[in-house]
């Protein structure tokens, strides 16, 4: 059962916020890189949400990607607000380091789910109890989903939206994957499968992680969660695409010949 965030007493007074998740040890990992610009904005949606949530960590990695005052914002807000952790990680060698690093953070400190997230608002911070409801109902992962009912992609050019949806669109055909959305970058764990994950040696190092790590959790309990997701970047690299094609034929081969992989 769902309880409403405010609520009225017998008497007809204003009741105590019920905060149904607030006993729950929660992370959420976020990767963080030129953020300035909209630094404000992040900070004060994640600040509001976890208040209103009562509970949660963030764990914000910094590498050397980043060459605006990300870093020393990160570090202020940590200062202000103990809920936030900056990890800089200047050895990262990709995204896909930076994403792993915030895991195994959160995995040592002890946190039973943990959800994975874009920062610059790309993922809304507001779709956080959602993750939370669907990985406390039985889920082992919780998969951000653009493609089905409820779920949105705005303000992304077109090359974003080919390689996002195609990509689905092709790993569905030749991965089997009976998920509608296999590219976003917004999903929960419960660690004991974010565990076995950390600990699998991935082939993506960009953009296929988020595919990657889809197929080989495929036979955990999961579900798709509606996401809105806004992607202002248009840039998609040469590396990435040629390490994305290469990570899809190398898992579609392993299947063809009857050695499909899963964690």
């Amino acid at each position: 059962m769902q309880f409403p965030l405010s609520s009225l007493d017998h008497f007809g007074n204003a009741a105590q916020t019920v905060k149904p998740y607030a006993h729950l040890n929660w992370a959420a990992v976020v990767p963080v890189a030129n953020e300035e610009p909209e630094w404000h904005l992040f900070q004060q949606a994640f600040v509001e949400q976890l208040d209103a949530l009562g509970s949660g960590q963030v764990y914000l990695v910094v590498d050397t990607v980043s060459k605006d005052r990300t870093r020393e914002l990160c570090d202020e807000l940590s200062a202000q607000d103990a809920r936030f952790v900056t990890l800089w990680r200047p050895t990262n060698r990709h995204l896909v380091e930076a994403y792993l690093a915030g895991f195994r953070a959160a995995l040592d400190a002890g946190h039973e789910l943990i959800i994975e997230m874009d920062a610059g608002l790309s993922h809304d911070p507001r779709a956080i109890p959602m993750f939370l409801r669907v990985l406390s109902e039985g889920n082992e992962c919780a998969f951000g989903s653009r493609y089905i009912n409820g779920g949105s992609m705005v303000d992304s050019p077109w090359k974003r939206r080919f390689f996002s949806k195609g990509g689905s669109w092709l790993a569905r055909v030749l991965l089997g994957v009976p998920m509608q959305d296999l590219t976003s970058g917004y999903e929960g764990f419960h660690r004991n499968v974010l565990t076995r994950l950390v600990n699998h040696p991935l082939r993506s190092t960009a953009h296929f992680y988020q595919t990657e790590v889809r197929y080989l959790l495929r036979k955990t309990r999961w579900m798709e969660v509606p996401i809105h997701y806004r992607a202002p970047s248009p840039r998609v690299s040469k590396n990435a695409i040629r390490n994305s094609i290469a990570t899809l034929l190398h898992y579609a081969f392993r299947r063809l010949t009857g050695h499909s992989s899963s964690i």
